[in-house]
């Protein structure tokens, strides 16, 4: 496990959670529709069930596997993607980290708010840092849209050239994943979804974790 996530950059383990426990988590989702928009809702950690998934001792013990410590949510977001709300998400890398304030210069930056966070852009040694986990409410099949991710290009950042290159001519990996599966990946891999082709939803709650809530000197994370 560890030794394909530092060689590929992402891990796929089916049945973390209960299809039960997904359906609940569906429910309290449902409830917090406030904020919600076309593709999904921000924000979510403040959400105490949501909070209560993001500490479960099945999730912190992957990112125990991962990185050889327990690291700490911080950032819960809901994918939701379905014929009805759909979309294109062309490769890129996950690069923008919520902080407590601005931070400028050494590889940081640019900034921007977003409901009322900072988020800023982090350089690759702070989002190394960084473990991804997507919970899937849905199963994640070939027509709805699923993550593709290209292995091995998570060593640092690129440039929108590279990307595009990188995409051009390196195999990529579809990603499907049953209903209470997770991908655990870092932001630094090279990732995109297609369009979804069926009226099936596909729901991901994307949860990110990282070593410390003091991310580098003088930066702290934000909670979002």
């Amino acid at each position: 496990m560890l030794d394909k996530f530092e060689r590929d950059g992402f891990w796929i383990e089916e049945g973390v959670l209960q299809p039960s426990e997904c359906d609940e988590l569906i429910e309290h989702l449902n409830q917090s529709a406030e904020n919600r928009s076309r593709a999904g809702i921000r924000n979510l950690m403040a959400v105490p069930e949501i909070s209560t998934i993001a500490n479960d001792r099945r999730l912190i013990d992957i990112t125990n596997r991962m990185f050889g410590q327990p690291l700490i949510p911080f950032k819960a977001t809901l994918f939701e993607k379905s014929g009805k709300a759909n979309w294109l998400v062309a490769w890129h890398q996950d690069t923008t980290i919520p902080v407590e304030k601005p931070v400028h210069g050494n590889g940081w930056g640019p900034a921007s708010i977003k409901e009322g966070i900072t988020f800023v852009h982090a350089p690759a040694s702070i989002l190394s840092k960084i473990l991804a986990i997507r919970i899937h409410l849905d199963a994640s099949i070939e027509s709805n849209g699923p993550l593709r991710v290209i292995p091995g290009t998570h060593k640092r950042r690129h440039s929108d050239e590279e990307i595009g290159r990188i995409s051009a001519t390196r195999n990529q990996e579809i990603c499907t994943v049953g209903k209470g599966g997770v991908v655990a990946m870092s932001p630094l891999l090279v990732h995109a979804s297609s369009k979804c082709f069926t009226d099936a939803p596909r729901r991901v709650l994307h949860l990110e974790y990282a070593t410390s809530m003091a991310i580098a000197q003088d930066v702290n994370l934000a909670v979002a």
